[in-house]
């Protein structure tokens, strides 16, 4: 479970970035978190893995309380919560293989069974025959892909996919939709921060709007654009 309550962040001009949100996400569900460029969405994701913390409020992941987490605890927190970033952070200069392993390594996964699980989760995500190719070599996607199964690596119990669909054909979007709702069959939370309201108007799931910073939508089965 997931709580946020009146959490607020003010940057250092003294403008509110989050105002007052409060939200509580059950395990398990698929949100999708809606909102113009600048609304708040960004801000949200790195609250939830405490790349920053809130200017007021509270907010729980899991049994967590993410703002008084020590430092050292961190890296657990971040083992729970993966994330897919807008701009993917592959490393060009490493196959597919080699990135998507490298989170086992740095927590010091054995060797045999971190190549054991990449293998699984290329498998799951469908770009198997790609591990030994670098990012180059791979369509828009089939990066999008990687980046989700970089993600999915540890078996986070939440997955924040931010604007996953935004650089990718309608076809293809699908595609990556399709994958997320697969994952999300097989328990993992995911909140999708995007823009493509042609997978929210079909789909009926849970949104939440962000506008200006604030909470202005929590639809069970919501809309894009509706009110």
């Amino acid at each position: 479970m997931i709580k946020l309550d009146k959490v607020s962040k003010a940057y250092g001009t003294g403008s509110l970035s989050l105002s007052e949100i409060s939200i509580v996400i059950d395990k398990g569900e698929f949100i999708f978190l809606v909102g113009p460029t600048g609304s708040g969405k960004t801000t949200l994701f790195k609250l939830l893995i405490r790349e920053i913390l809130p200017t007021t409020g509270e907010i729980y992941v899991g049994d967590w309380d993410i703002v008084k987490l020590p430092h050292k605890k961190i890296p657990h927190l971040r083992k729970k919560v993966g994330v897919i970033f807008q701009d993917l952070k592959l490393l060009q200069d490493r196959t597919i293989f080699e990135n998507v392993i490298l989170p086992l390594e740095v927590i010091g996964v054995k060797s045999l069974d971190a190549k054991k699980r990449v293998e699984e989760i290329l498998v799951q995500v469908g770009i198997e025959k790609h591990s030994n190719k670098f990012p180059i070599q791979l369509s828009g996607g089939e990066l999008q892909r990687a980046a989700i199964a970089r993600a999915l690596i540890l078996s986070p119990d939440v997955l924040l996919a931010d604007e996953p669909t935004g650089d990718l054909d309608p076809a293809t979007g699908k595609e990556i939709i399709k994958l997320l709702l697969d994952i999300n069959e097989k328990g993992t939370t995911i909140i999708m921060a995007t823009h493509n309201a042609d997978a929210v108007n079909s789909l009926s799931k849970r949104v939440l709007a962000l506008d200006k910073g604030r909470l202005t939508r929590d639809q069970k089965k919501g809309k894009y654009g509706s009110s």
